[in-house]
């Protein structure tokens, strides 16, 4: 990639005026690197646009120059493609407005660098609900999640980032603004433009605002965490747990005692969730429209599960306080891991029938490839999703295990494709998983992938590091 001209800068620069743009090496430093630190990327310049209008200046620049664009929002993602590597990196993170919330619409507009966190608060402060939650909402943006289509706890009930979005605004490859902030949730004119977007890694454009779907606000939630003996028990749990709350299932989090194990050791303020310690832990949360509507079907559900043996322990939060310590023995898996040194990460999906059988086909692989490694699999067992993480022997040198992590990864990622699953269920795939994408892609879905993005970025300008 040719760097950009000293000229082309000069015009970024002059397009956006002061305060919209920074070449200090300090200033830009925090925003090179991925939280794993796995990637650390360099930019001559970082845009920092206030408005839509600053952003179309910015991309029409950059278009008439040929210069790349790395598009970044919180910088939560894991996979580097929010990562620039020679490219102009432009932030959207001073995209700040909630442009309304019309709650007889069920619907809110927000800018692209609004919090998933401020999202939430402002729908609650309207007296609705937005659902989508993850470990990082404080700091992942609205534009981030919908550039890699984010997934978080809730996806059983409500669905990914793309089921979330009535609506779009984007400024494309070209600088020309797409206006699509519909409230709609029908409109049968074609095709539905939006989607190109959600999940495209901002390789067809720089999401600045969206309209996002709300929800009633449910007056009666209920959060258990439970002891099983194996996953296979968990996956009949689920199947009844959605048969016995009709539907009221909102998170179901599969966790293997390792990772318990290491949160415990590695994460302060964290106990023991149960009098026991079983192999495998499930964090249910139960919510209804009724209140004490979800606490009781929780119950009843907990207690035929206990007195079949299809559950060995259980704890019912009491409180609020009890809520959040059990959902951060969750949330903290990923932290809980990174004092153990690198491990071989996956972020997969196979069909809920068929998780069990995965985890187990694949730790036995990995034991033949690599003896002693211990597996830490958490996740969103509710959608299929896991988090599959390799970790290393105790007392094997970490760069020497990390040099294995692709002859790993393919192993992990040819067991997936062959239970019909996913080698990216909601990180994308970035700079990390691009290239291997093409393994388990067809010629038709890699050649229709690239004749969408030859269409509407001919330059290729567009986070070029990033997919097909």
């Amino acid at each position: 990639m040719t760097p950009p001209s000293p000229a082309a800068l000069d015009a970024l620069k002059a397009a956006l005026g002061p305060g919209g743009w920074t070449d200090d090496p300090s200033d830009i430093a925090p925003w090179l690197t991925e939280w794993r630190g796995r990637w650390n990327g360099h930019t001559p310049l970082m845009l920092t646009p206030r408005s839509t209008d600053g952003v179309a200046r910015a991309v029409t620049v950059c278009a008439e120059h040929g210069v790349a664009i790395t598009p970044q929002g919180g910088d939560t993602g894991l996979v580097g493609g929010q990562i620039p590597y020679g490219e102009v990196l432009l932030s959207t993170r001073k995209l700040r407005a909630i442009r309304d919330v019309t709650p007889m619409d069920d619907a809110m507009t927000v800018e692209a660098g609004v919090t998933l966190l401020e999202a939430q608060q402002a729908a609650a402060a309207a007296g609705r609900f937005f659902p989508l939650s993850l470990a990082a909402e404080g700091t992942a943006t609205i534009g981030g999640v919908i550039s890699t289509n984010a997934g978080g706890v809730a996806v059983l009930r409500y669905g990914m980032m793309r089921d979330l979005v009535l609506g779009l605004e984007a400024v494309m490859p070209d600088g020309r603004v797409f206006n699509g902030l519909k409230r709609l949730r029908k409109d049968n004119t074609g095709y539905d433009l939006k989607q190109l977007l959600i999940g495209a890694e901002g390789t067809l454009g720089v999401v600045t605002a969206a309209t996002l779907k709300l929800f009633p606000v449910m007056r009666g939630r209920a959060v258990a965490m439970v002891g099983l003996a194996s996953a296979k028990d968990a996956i009949e749990l689920l199947a009844r747990a959605k048969a016995e709350t009709g539907g009221g299932i909102e998170a179901f989090e599969l966790m293997r005692r390792l990772g318990m194990e290491l949160v415990l050791k590695h994460i302060p303020d964290t106990r023991e969730p149960l009098e026991t310690t079983p192999p495998w832990y499930v964090l249910i949360e139960a919510a209804s429209g009724e209140p004490g509507g979800a606490e009781a079907a929780l119950e009843r559900l907990l207690a035929s599960a206990f007195e079949e043996g299809l559950i060995t322990d259980a704890a019912v939060a009491q409180n609020d306080a009890q809520r959040a310590a059990m959902w951060k023995l969750r949330e903290e898996q990923s932290a809980g891991l990174k004092p153990e040194g690198g491990g071989w990460k996956h972020d997969v999906s196979v069909p809920i029938s068929r998780i069990a059988d995965f985890l187990d086909e694949a730790e036995a692989a990995l034991e033949r490839f690599h003896p002693g490694v211990r597996i830490s699999a958490f996740g969103h067992v509710g959608d299929g999703n896991l988090h599959y993480d390799v970790l290393r022997p105790p007392g094997e040198d970490g760069a020497a295990f990390l040099a294995r992590w692709e002859d790993g990864s393919r192993l992990v990622h040819d067991i997936v494709a062959r239970y019909d699953g996913s080698i990216s269920a909601e990180h994308g795939l970035g700079r990390l998983k691009t290239d291997e994408a093409r393994r388990y892609k067809s010629d038709l879905e890699v050649e229709m992938m690239r004749a969408v993005r030859q269409a509407l970025d001919p330059k290729r300008i567009m986070n070029p590091g990033v997919l097909f």
